[in-house]
């Protein structure tokens, strides 16, 4: 469902859960067997007077909302279904070549009718787009939180822990209108693993999709440091599904960064409670005290985290990066495969690493990262980025005219 050069960009990107204020350290989301069972947050939790009003607010009707030009393309589907069953017919729809050409770009997450009219979106965008359609053409749809490995990101110095969603298009009996074959289901994702096994989800609501949508919302609006909108959106991820735990976190992110540590710490708390073992709440809880000055309950926090994460995102990275800062070509090169071990799918970590084999004087492994980091690429403006980088690469190799 994307361009056939992007068939191996990385397995991620479906909700955003932020991680840490300081590139010094960072964490991953993590879970627990004795979490509490989920209730609603306490009021104390929230501030509104400390920010202005929001200037967009959606409702889980506007996310999932149609467009005309989707309406017609839904009857276009019924039209040239040619005998099959309808969910097959909207399946190869969206699949074929010739048909929607959606292309995956994790730049922004959209809702069902912007994803449709820009044919691009991150896998959580192209999910809620499938099931509007989907719910227009009288499909069940079943929504998965699909089980990965870690997989980071980051923006200037905030850190982005990435999931992944797909759905399941279900089978309308024929006896009935109202009743479903829930024993078989089409699994529709738009980012299937480079293997193309297909891991079993754990079901999800509709309410938390439209959560892990306005959580998304709320991360990238405060990588643009809009504080105001990125508040609103993460209080109304909470109110969609006050147990998504991670929405907990955006909010203290946001609180600190708007200069709240208070509110910040009693989030984190509050969440921490519920997930012990989630260590980005962890590292988050344990940055704000340091810069608090209490560095031994700090202290108590990141032993708990080095237990439960000995070597942090970005850490053999990082340490590349300064050995590059020193000129020591080999010790990043070095560092820097010890980073691909463990995330052998992130872009940047694929052009670093032509920079440092480029000064070693590997061309050609350089230019296969380079190639990487492409492929790689989430977005489209870094897929253009590296592309053009490649190009120019591959210009000033090219021998010269013999006239």
């Amino acid at each position: 469902m994307r361009e056939s050069r992007r068939r191996e960009s990385r397995w991620r990107a479906a909700r955003l859960a932020l991680a840490l204020l300081l590139a010094a350290a960072m964490a991953a989301l993590g879970g627990c067997a004795t979490a509490l069972a989920p209730q609603a947050p306490p009021g104390d939790l929230f501030a509104d007077h400390l920010f202005a009003p929001a200037n967009t607010t959606l409702t889980e009707a506007e996310i999932f909302a149609l467009t005309p030009a989707m309406q017609t393309y839904t009857r276009e589907v019924q039209r040239h279904r040619r005998g099959r069953e309808i969910r097959r017919a909207l399946f190869e729809a969206l699949y074929q070549r010739d048909g929607l050409q959606l292309e995956y770009d994790s730049a922004m997450t959209r809702t069902a009718s912007q994803a449709f009219e820009a044919r691009q979106g991150n896998c959580l965008s192209l999910v809620i787009m499938t099931a509007a359609l989907a719910n227009e053409l009288n499909i069940p749809v079943v929504f998965q939180d699909i089980p990965v490995d870690d997989a980071w990101s980051r923006s200037g110095d905030l850190y982005f822990n990435s999931g992944h969603v797909n759905l399941k298009l279900g089978r309308i009996f024929r006896d009935t209108v109202s009743t479903y074959d829930s024993a078989s289901y089409m699994v529709v994702d738009f980012l299937p693993p480079p293997d193309g096994r297909m891991k079993e989800g754990n079901v999800i609501a509709r309410h938390t999709v439209v959560a892990m949508f306005m959580n998304n919302r709320a991360a990238e609006a405060l990588a643009r440091e809009r504080f105001d909108d990125a508040y609103w959106w993460a209080r109304q991820a909470i109110a969609a599904d006050p147990a998504l735990l991670y929405a907990y976190n955006t909010l203290a992110v946001v609180y600190r960064r708007h200069g709240d540590a208070a509110l910040a710490e009693r989030t984190l708390r509050w969440a921490l409670e519920r997930e012990p073992n989630s260590t980005m709440v962890l590292n988050n809880l344990a940055q704000l005290l340091d810069a608090e000055g209490r560095k031994a309950e700090a202290g108590v926090l990141r032993q708990q985290l080095a237990r439960l994460q000995p070597v942090a995102p970005f850490h053999y990275f990082d340490l590349g990066r300064a050995a590059m800062a020193m000129g020591d070509w080999s010790r990043a090169r070095r560092l820097f495969e010890r980073e691909l071990q463990r995330d052998p799918d992130y872009h940047e970590f694929h052009a670093w690493m032509a920079a440092a084999l480029r000064q070693l004087g590997d061309h050609r492994r350089a230019d296969e990262h380079i190639k990487r980091a492409r492929d790689t690429s989430t977005t489209r403006t870094d897929h253009a980025l590296y592309a053009a980088k490649l190009d120019r690469l591959r210009a000033q190799a090219a021998p010269v005219p013999q006239h």
